[in-house]
């Protein structure tokens, strides 16, 4: 952290000083920026790297670093007007038109200002990142014997059958394919299972990320409500029955946002009800490696149980290390794996064979149950502190669950409180939340948020981010 301040200070420092060069005018040199402003000189590098992207400065190797020239003659703006009309073209003879939208998405992924406090994240705060472990695993790789040649189309076998472990019951090395993440593994089965036009049933609330790719595949999703206990069987099987769908997406394992469990008596009914209409589930396990020191033994994923090709899995070593670290697996068993391969290698050709092999080398490693010891005990520690500055400081916000993995809660407003109101009051206050709308594919039944406790970097970050959104809602409540 100190070392990325320290390249944004130094580059708005920079910036700043611009106008002493003229136009192709040198900068001082790396050394004499390391001695003026005391910093490493890969602080030096990265900063004028980031100016040379803005198009600000030009670094030429030997030589050192210039002040751009500013074009002299302006570019003839071009008239896009005409893409309107072959853009929507096709949507008139589709059942369901193409949505893609990458709102829902973006709200976790995009970066808040400096100084906003980020309960808005969908990853892991750098501090909680096993950095070190996977930099030394990505060194580890390179070096393997053909690393740099292309694998497999399906994966490399040793981390195929490392996937296939972990889920457990009679699942193979033979029935995973890798991919470049979990969101790419979504995207490849329900373009699979699905046709354009059809619908898909799906958790309600759900995964944004989910529902978007629903969309952009031209599926209409339709929901199912949970509970605590996870997707409610009865409402399932009517959904199945009312309209026709071959797919059900579901999150069984720490749900996104509810934290809800599918419930032992559930799990198999779910299973069944699917196969009885002659679909599949798709089970996307996205934070099993999330799992909180207090949760005790987790259930095994539906695949695990499944011997009749009904479940898809989706697992992910993304969420318990860094977004950029995008391996995981998707795995199936019967006809319907032919084609998810399929589509996979028509759409990727395969995930970079030095990614697979440092995901090898890192899950290979004595840092690795280390990692996922100190994550499980950290998440905790955060997923506690925030209940409690909570429950003190906005008892009006309801918490129906308490989750014992995943990193996040999920909370109700009061009746009549608006929820885009608040998220952008908590904004002007410092700190960013998630609306809950982008969660549900229908008209919600009422206002909800959902906070991120592993996004920021300490347990004070939490109480002071806490602090800031009840600043928000005394603004709201006037």
């Amino acid at each position: 952290m100190q070392e990325r301040s320290s390249v944004a200070e130094l580059a708005n420092q920079l910036r700043r000083e611009l106008d002493r060069y003229s136009p192709g005018g040198k900068l001082p040199s790396s050394r004499a920026l390391v001695e003026r402003f005391r910093v490493s000189p890969v602080t030096v590098s990265r900063a004028l790297a980031q100016l040379a992207a803005e198009g600000l400065v030009v670094t030429r190797p030997g030589a050192g670093a210039f002040r751009a020239r500013p074009r002299s003659v302006a570019e003839p703006t071009g008239d896009t007007s005409w893409q309107e009309v072959a853009l929507s073209a096709d949507a008139a003879a589709e059942l369901v038109p193409r949505t893609v939208d990458a709102s829902g998405v973006l709200v976790s992924l995009d970066a808040p200002a400096p100084g906003v406090v980020e309960f808005n994240g969908g990853y892991l705060h750098p501090s909680l990142q096993p950095e070190r472990a996977m930099g030394a695993a990505l060194s580890r790789a390179g070096r393997r014997p053909g690393a740099w040649s292309r694998p497999p189309m399906e994966g490399l076998a040793d981390l195929r059958e490392w996937f296939a472990r972990g889920i457990g019951g009679t699942i193979t090395a033979a029935e995973v394919l890798v991919t470049a993440g979990g969101q790419s593994a979504l995207t490849t089965a329900l373009r699979a299972l699905a046709p354009p036009g059809a619908p898909v049933l799906v958790e309600s609330p759900t995964y944004p990320g989910m529902l978007a790719i629903a969309r952009a595949a031209g599926l209409r999703p339709v929901p199912v409500p949970v509970d605590a206990d996870g997707v409610k069987p009865a409402l399932l099987a009517d959904a199945f029955a009312a309209t026709g769908a071959r797919v059900f997406v579901c999150q069984p394992l720490f749900q996104n946002p509810t934290g809800a469990v599918l419930a032992p008596e559930r799990r198999g009914e779910v299973v069944r009800i699917a196969r009885d209409a002659g679909a599949f589930v798709v089970e996307d396990d996205f934070v099993r490696r999330l799992v909180h020191e207090d949760s005790g033994p987790l259930p095994r994923p539906l695949a695990a149980e499944d011997p009749d090709g009904v479940v898809v899995h989706v697992g992910s070593l993304t969420k318990a290390t860094s977004p950029s670290f995008r391996v995981a697996a998707l795995v199936a068993r019967g006809p319907v794996l032919e084609r998810l391969r399929a589509i996979q290698i028509v759409d990727s050709f395969f995930v970079p064979r030095p990614f697979q092999e440092a995901a090898l080398e890192l899950v290979g490693s004595p840092a690795w149950p280390r990692h996922l010891r100190s994550l499980s005990a950290e998440l905790k520690a955060r997923r506690d502190t925030m209940t409690a500055a909570l429950r003190l400081r906005l008892p009006e916000l309801a918490l129906p669950h308490v989750p014992s993995g995943g990193y996040h809660l999920w909370l109700r407003l009061p009746d009549g409180m608006d929820e885009a109101t608040l998220v952008a009051a908590a904004l002007r206050s410092g700190v960013a939340v998630t609306p809950g709308r982008p969660y549900f594919s229908a008209e919600p039944p009422a206002a909800h948020l959902r906070l991120s406790f592993a996004a920021v970097a300490n347990a004070g970050e939490i109480a002071e981010g806490v602090r800031r959104l009840r600043a928000a809602c005394d603004e709201v409540l006037g």
